[in-house]
C-alpha cells in the first residue's frame, strides 16, 4: 500500500483552549503569543509522543545507579540529530514552545513571504545548512497552513538538502484543506500535527475562519505595516 500523508489533530483539551484563545478577535498580542507558544508547546509533545509510524525520538535503554540501587532507565539518544525549523517570521510565534522540549535540538531559520496578489512564497532568508544527516529528525513550526506555497518551498529546501520526509514533523496552529493536499500528493510519509482543520480560503488566501495574521498578531505590527 502506497503512503499517505498522516494528519493529526490531537483530542487535547489544552490544545483546544489555546486555539480558542488565539481564534478570538478580542484577545490582545501578549495573550495571543501566550496562546502560540502553549500551541507550540502541546503539538510539539504529541508529535514527539506518537508511536504509530515509528520513533521519532529515539531513545536507548541504560542501566542507572539510584541512591539505593541499579535501575533501568531510558535517555535520549544524542546521537541522532535534532533539528527545529521555524518558517520566518509567524514560525517563531511556536518555537519557544517546541524548543522547551527538544532542548538539544539545532534551530535553522528560513523566511519566506507571500505576495498577497499571487499568493506565491519568495525566500529572502535561508539559514539552513548544505547537507543534513539522513538521520536528522526534523520539526518544522508554521502557524498556518493555508494555500500550501510556503510549506512545500522549504520542504523542497530541506529534501534537497537529505531530510527525510519520513523523519519530520510539521506542527501547526490552523490548515486549510488545499495545503493538505498540495503536501500528500508530494510528500505522502509526512506527518502533521494540527490544532485544527478549518473549512477553506477566502479570496485573499486567508484560512477561514482561521485567526488572522499570525506574524502581526504575534508580534504587535497589526495596522502598522
Amino acid at each position: 500500500m502506497a503512503p499517505q500523508l498522516r494528519v493529526n489533530v490531537p483530542n487535547h483539551p489544552l490544545i483546544r483552549h489555546w486555539l480558542a484563545v488565539a481564534r478570538d478577535a478580542a484577545t490582545p498580542t501578549p495573550l495571543f503569543r501566550s496562546a502560540m507558544t502553549e500551541m507550540g508547546r502541546w503539538l510539539t509533545y504529541e508529535a514527539i509522543r506518537d508511536e504509530a509510524v515509528g520513533a521519532w525520538l529515539p531513545t536507548l535503554e541504560v542501566m542507572v545507579e539510584t541512591p539505593l540501587a541499579p535501575c533501568p532507565g531510558t535517555f535520549i539518544n544524542p546521537e541522532v540529530p535534532m533539528v527545529v525549523v521555524p518558517i520566518l517570521r509567524a514560525g517563531l510565534a511556536l518555537l519557544d514552545g517546541a524548543q522547551a522540549l527538544l532542548p538539544l535540538a539545532s534551530i535553522y531559520h528560513i523566511g519566506l513571504a507571500r505576495d498577497e496578489e499571487t499568493l506565491e512564497a519568495s525566500c529572502y532568508l535561508n539559514k539552513l545548512p548544505a547537507f543534513f544527516d539522513p538521520q536528522t529528525r526534523v520539526l518544522i513550526t508554521e502557524p498556518m497552513l493555508a494555500t500550501g506555497g510556503t510549506i512545500i518551498s522549504v520542504m523542497s529546501e530541506l529534501t534537497a538538502r537529505g531530510v527525510d520526509p519520513a523523519f519530520t514533523r510539521i506542527i501547526s496552529v490552523v490548515a486549510a484543506p488545499l495545503a493538505l493536499q498540495k503536501l500528500g500528493g508530494l510528500y505522502p510519509t509526512l506527518n502533521l500535527y494540527l490544532g485544527a482543520i478549518d473549512e477553506g480560503l477566502n479570496d485573499r488566501g486567508f484560512i477561514v475562519p482561521g485567526l488572522g495574521d499570525a506574524g502581526d498578531r504575534t508580534f504587535g505590527t497589526l495596522n502598522h505595516e
